[in-house]
C-alpha cells in the first residue's frame, strides 16, 4: 500500500468514526447480546452488529434457509460469473467488518451476509477480519431483509464507512410475520458516490448486472437458461476489461474442447450419405458446415442462421469451422457474430 494510498484511507477511518460515534442504528429484528471485546476471539456465533462501547452484540435470530439461501446462492452465481471472465472472484461470507478507534482497539464490528471481491490477489494479507483504513472493501457486500431493515442502522453505517457497493434483497419466498414493515420483495442496489450512497438500477461492480436480475437469481428455484445468459454476458464484460475470457478458466476450457468435438463426430455422422456422393473431405465439411447452422438457429435464430448459411458457402477448412464454432459461443448477438464470420473471408 503506497502512502499516499495510506493517508487517504486514514482520512476516511476518520470521517467514518466520527460519523458513526454520532450515530444511533436501528437493528429491527435483533436482539442485544453482552459481548465483550475481551470475549470476541472466542465468539463464534454470527451478528448483525458489535458496539465495543456498549459491549453489545446485535444477533438476529433464528436463522431460517429463507434468510439463508440468497447469499449461498449468490456465491454460485459469481463462480460462473468468474469462470466466463476468466479469473478467480472470492466470496467471503459474513466475514468481519471492523472499524477501530484511536487506540487502535476494536471498537465496531458489522458482519454482512456476502462479500465479495472481483480482486482477491489485493487481499492475500487479511486474516481474521476486513479492517477500514487498513484492507481495501469488498467490491460488494450483500445484506438479506428477510426478519430485519438494514435501512434503520447498517445502511448509513455502512455509507459512513466508505463502501462503494451494496445490495440488499427481500426475499420472495418465506415471508415472515416478524418481518418489518415497508419491506416488498426485490433487490436495491446503492452505489458511494461523492461521500454517499445513491440508489441505481444496475450494478457498477458487475456491469450491466440490473437489481432486477440479481433479485430474480438468488431467488428462482434453479438456475433458468435466462439467468445462464445474463451471468454469461456479465462474465464476458468483465473479460474485456482484463483481457481474459472462459479459455483462461481450465476446467471450463476442456468442456468447451469436448463439447467441440462431439459436435463434430455428430457433424461427421450426419454428413456420411453426402460425402459418400460427394467426397468424404467435402461430405465432412458440409456436415459440419450444417451443424454450424443449426446451432446458430438455436441460438440466434432463423434469420441469423440463414445469412451464417451464406457466409459459410465454400469454407472447408476445419480449423476456420473450428474457429466459427467456438464464435457461436462467444458472441452476444448475432449481428456481432456474423460480422465476425464475414471477416474470415478477408483472412483468407
Amino acid at each position: 500500500m503506497s502512502s499516499n494510498t495510506a493517508a487517504v484511507e486514514s482520512d476516511i477511518a476518520a470521517i467514518a468514526r466520527r460519523r458513526t460515534a454520532r450515530q444511533t442504528p436501528e437493528f429491527p429484528g435483533c436482539r442485544p447480546v453482552p459481548l465483550k471485546r475481551e470475549d470476541l476471539p472466542d465468539h463464534e456465533g454470527r451478528f448483525e452488529y458489535w458496539d465495543g462501547d456498549a459491549g453489545i452484540a446485535w444477533v438476529a435470530e433464528p436463522v431460517t434457509a429463507t434468510h439463508e439461501r440468497p447469499p449461498h446462492r449468490l456465491s454460485g452465481l459469481v463462480q460462473i460469473i468468474a469462470g466466463v471472465r476468466g479469473s478467480p472472484i472470492e466470496c467471503y461470507g459474513s466475514m468481519a467488518l471492523l472499524l477501530r478507534d484511536e487506540q487502535g482497539e476494536q471498537w465496531r464490528i458489522m458482519q454482512a451476509d456476502q462479500s465479495i471481491y472481483l480482486h482477491p490477489e489485493r487481499i492475500r494479507h487479511m486474516t481474521r477480519a476486513m479492517e477500514v483504513g487498513r484492507h481495501e472493501f469488498p467490491d460488494v457486500v450483500l445484506e438479506v431483509d428477510h426478519t430485519t431493515d438494514v435501512r434503520r442502522g447498517k445502511l448509513g453505517l455502512y455509507q459512513a464507512w466508505g463502501f462503494p457497493e451494496l445490495w440488499v434483497d427481500v426475499p420472495e419466498a418465506g415471508y415472515a410475520v416478524r418481518r418489518p414493515a415497508g419491506l416488498s420483495p426485490g433487490l436495491t442496489i446503492y452505489l458511494m458516490e461523492d461521500g454517499g450512497f445513491r440508489r441505481a438500477t444496475r450494478s457498477r461492480a458487475f456491469p450491466g448486472w440490473t437489481a432486477e436480475e440479481i433479485h430474480t437469481a438468488l431467488n428462482e428455484e434453479s438456475l433458468s437458461m435466462e439467468t445462464g445468459e445474463v451471468l454469461r454476458r456479465v462474465g464476458r464484460s468483465l473479460g474485456a476489461r482484463m483481457g481474459t475470457g472462459p479459455d483462461d478458466t481450465p476446467w471450463l476450457k476442456m468442456e468447451r474442447r469436448e463439447s467441440h468435438a462431439r459436435g463434430l463426430a455428430e457433424g461427421r455422422v450426419e454428413g456420411q450419405a453426402q460425402g459418400r456422393a460427394e467426397g468424404r473431405a467435402e461430405g465432412r465439411a458440409e456436415a459440419e458446415r450444417a451443424l454450424l447452422v443449426r446451432r446458430t438457429a438455436r441460438r440466434f435464430g432463423a434469420e441469423t442462421a440463414e445469412r451464417m448459411a451464406g457466409l459459410l458457402r465454400g469454407v472447408a477448412d476445419p480449423e476456420h469451422l473450428a474457429e466459427i464454432d467456438d464464435w457461436i459461443l462467444d458472441h452476444a448477438t448475432g449481428a456481432e457474430l456474423l460480422e465476425r464470420v464475414e471477416g474470415l473471408g478477408s483472412r483468407g
